[in-house]
């Protein structure tokens, strides 16, 4: 992401309720995730990269975490972040820290060695989920679109929780499991989708949905040049937008899917085409909405390209 700008997609509400992370406390604990018995004890001091990690550790940790999402305004960019002094305070006082990785988010790093704390639980999301980048190749570090990797990754963070505060291990454990079986639900539902609509073209602005669309087996015709210059902010060559624009001129694809925070010239006019020649547009965001979690977050973006497909 370059550019940034708006709120994330509309929700579908009915499913979101149904998946999104309940009020009920875990057994043994209260709706905050305190345990009964005796005193609470001192949360957890958890930061994360941006707030889409920083909800997934919250829904696991409950009110035995207490976390601090560095990026958290779809108007702050990753790729460019610059470190306060705050930010620098609430890291040398982590006890686990949840990154991107991938070169997404490479100023946790920097803060880290800044703020002279070498002992919390570095959690690396793009390592957890398996798909590292391949030396001098091109790599989508958009993991969070990817459900299994995100089951994954609450697994490693349940175990850092648990390493932090023992006592509180089987509360994170019952957490993680009723988020991990809230994603094999959606994980279903991209299931259906692919049954349904394998093989069919869609065009993207950039690669942020791209896990998600595989998973659904939908294939991206999008000129790999377009998409990565919107991604870098550079500029689109005039041969790469008319590739782009012919896929909606001529009917090649069945759906646009839109970064609403990557917002410029060249998108606004793939939108534009989209929109002229009849062909959905699914607006998709990089950071989580304000007000939502990740779980109803991803229910909403699975909806809505299901929607525009089976139209």
């Amino acid at each position: 992401m370059k550019a940034s700008s708006v709120r994330g997609p509309a929700v579908l509400m009915g499913l979101a309720l149904a998946l999104a992370p309940g009020c009920a406390g875990p057994s043994g604990a209260d709706s905050h995730g305190n345990s009964r018995a005796g005193a609470p004890s001192s949360s957890i001091p958890v930061v994360a990269s941006t707030n889409v990690y920083g909800d997934i550790v919250q829904q696991i940790g409950g009110g035995k975490v207490k976390v601090v999402s560095i990026i958290s305004d779809p108007a702050q960019d990753p790729h460019s972040y610059e470190a306060s002094t705050q930010n620098r305070l609430e890291l040398s006082k982590a006890k686990v820290v949840i990154e991107n990785g991938g070169g997404y988010d490479d100023f946790v790093g920097r803060m880290l060695h800044s703020a002279k704390n070498s002992s919390p639980a570095v959690i690396d999301a793009v390592q957890v989920s398996g798909k590292a980048p391949k030396s001098g190749g091109e790599f989508n570090e958009h993991v969070w679109y990817d459900l299994p990797a995100m089951g994954k990754l609450a697994d490693r963070i349940t175990g850092a929780l648990a390493r932090a505060a023992p006592a509180d291990a089987d509360v994170f454990r019952h957490n993680a499991k009723a988020f991990k079986d809230k994603l094999t639900t959606l994980e279903n539902t991209e299931r259906q989708v692919k049954a349904d609509h394998a093989g069919t073209a869609v065009a993207v602005t950039e690669p942020v949905p791209l896990y998600m669309t595989g998973a659904m087996g939908l294939r991206n015709k999008t000129p790999a040049d377009f998409s990565q210059a919107v991604e870098e902010g550079g500029d689109v060559s005039p041969q790469s937008m008319q590739r782009t624009l012919t896929l909606f001129t001529g009917k090649q694809v069945d759906a646009l899917i839109y970064n609403k925070q990557t917002s410029g010239p060249p998108t606004e006019k793939v939108k534009t085409a989209a929109e002229d020649n009849g062909i959905p547009v699914v607006p998709v965001t990089e950071t989580l909405p304000p007000g939502e979690h990740y779980i109803g977050w991803m229910t909403a973006n699975v909806g809505a390209i299901r929607s525009a497909l089976d139209r």
